[in-house]
């Protein structure tokens, strides 16, 4: 159907008052990463630095809302992924994996998900010139300098748990940006992460299942970074 025909047709239902019951965010998506799991991050626009974080399960062919929290994103928004430099403070948006779980706490009890303790030894390398660049260090690669690096332990409450976000995982792009994770709120917006309350980030630990493959969509409401296109 035509964009035009898409916005008349919407027209008409707020003129008549009906219409079906819109569908569920997954449901809009044109890639949900396969899997019967999916969390969406959403924002209602890119400048925005707080929004909704929900986590759906696949049953009977329709996605089922598990539960959602109050998110907070980068001080300077979203940005499309793949656009994206690092130092922004920005949140990437995408579709992406989610590696791994780790925490400077023990994991929730019932959680299932892969999970590496926090040690004070325990590095998020983010030097571009490193062959460790966005992966765990322990200890510090020699060729990660501190200063390019997160020590994961000083973060304290943020990193009590969190999930690893697969932005520029896979094959590391230099200078898109590293150590985007999904993990517990700090004092106010972040430096590029997704974050929620610790009790919702403990929920979502507990949800979460290997098997079901789960992935997290960040987006926006609409326009170029929208939720729906991934």
């Amino acid at each position: 159907m035509r964009p035009g025909a898409v916005a008349l047709a919407v027209s008409s239902l707020v003129v008549l008052g009906a219409g079906p019951s819109p569908q569920p965010p997954p449901a809009r998506m044109t890639d949900t990463g396969g899997g019967t799991q999916l969390i969406t991050a959403m924002a209602p626009k890119p400048a925005s630095t707080t929004g909704t974080l929900t986590w759906w399960d696949r049953r009977g062919g329709r996605w089922v809302k598990a539960g959602s929290a109050r998110a907070r994103f980068g001080a300077r928004g979203l940005v499309e992924g793949t656009l994206r430099k690092q130092g922004t403070d920005t949140t990437p948006t995408g579709l992406y994996g989610l590696p791994y779980a780790f925490g400077i706490e023990a994991a929730p009890r019932g959680t299932t998900y892969r999970y590496r303790r926090v040690h004070r030894d325990s590095w998020w390398c983010q030097d571009n010139d490193s062959r460790s660049y966005n992966r765990w260090s322990e200890p510090r690669a020699a060729d990660c300098r501190a200063g390019e690096s997160e020590q994961l332990i000083t973060y304290g409450e943020r990193y009590a748990h969190a999930l690893v976000i697969g932005f520029n995982y896979r094959r590391p792009v230099r200078g898109r940006g590293a150590g985007i994770f999904l993990h517990v709120h700090g004092r106010g917006a972040t430096a590029g992460c997704v974050s929620v309350p610790k009790d919702a980030m403990r929920r979502i630990l507990t949800w979460a299942d290997p098997a079901k493959r789960p992935h997290i969509a960040i987006g926006t409401a609409s326009g170029a970074t929208a939720l729906t296109r991934y």
